[in-house]
């Protein structure tokens, strides 16, 4: 099975990496490592279609569940 990131998904990647790099170094690369533990509250967001795995969005289970929804559509 393949997996497809979208673009808006990398960019939450990216977006988490900076915000767990900038409370303490390699903090950043260790929640990359582990996103899906349960040491990080961050959901990915997916769809399979034809084989293929869709990452739509990795978010903060942390926000406002009204801006998570307005994200997802």
């Amino acid at each position: 099975m393949k997996v497809q990131i979208l673009d808006e998904a990398q960019q939450d990647l990216v977006d988490g990496y900076r915000f767990y790099e900038g409370q303490v170094a390699g903090l950043g690369d260790y929640f990359l490592d582990s996103l899906l533990s349960k040491r990080f509250p961050f959901a990915v967001y997916y769809r399979v279609e034809n084989a293929i795995v869709r990452v739509y969005a990795v978010l903060d289970c942390r926000r406002d569940p009204s801006w998570i929804r307005d994200r997802l559509t």
